[in-house]
Formats: C-alpha cells, structure tokens, sequence
C-alpha cells in the first residue's frame, strides 16, 4: 500500500481521541475561566468540540472528507487555542 494511505490512516486513528479529548476537557473546566480567557463561554466550547467528536467518530470517510477535516480543525483549534488560555487562566496544569 503506498505511503499516503498510511498517513491517513494514522491521522484517521489519532483524530477520534483528539476529538474525545478536547471535549472531555472543555467539560472539565470552570465556566468563567473561558470568559476570563476572552474566549467563547463554556457552553459554545462544548458544543463545537461535541460536534467535532462525533464528526471524527460518526464520518467513515475519515480524512478523504471535507467534514471529517473539519471536526478535526474545530478540536485542534481548542487545543491549541483555547485550551492553553483557559490552563493559564485557573492555574493548573491539565
């Protein structure tokens, strides 16, 4: 099989737990700690990165999909955007 399909394949197992993750991480924090980080409050947070996790899981296109890309894109925007802020905002560490 050539090399391409492997990448995709390991992008394609990666992104569910990624997706997972960011989810289960905006639940877990404090809700003014998003709004202390001027970004969108709790609820939005969760329901972006909700929506992201179930495109990652519930998309068998995996990465040949547009929609699948997104989801991704939406959780690793968290990730690396919001998740960061909201860390330094609380203090802690996870």
């Amino acid at each position: 099989m050539p090399l391409y399909w492997w990448i995709l394949t390991v992008i394609w197992v990666v992104g569910i737990p990624v997706g997972v993750f960011a989810f289960v991480h905006a639940a877990l924090q404090r809700a003014d700690a998003f709004t202390a980080a001027d970004k969108l409050n709790k609820l939005a947070w969760m329901g972006i990165t909700g929506a992201a996790a179930l495109l990652l899981i519930l998309d068998m296109r995996g990465p040949y999909g547009i929609i699948w890309i997104a989801g991704l894109v939406a959780a690793l925007v968290y990730i690396v955007d919001v998740r960061p802020k909201v860390r330094e905002v609380q203090g802690r560490s996870w």
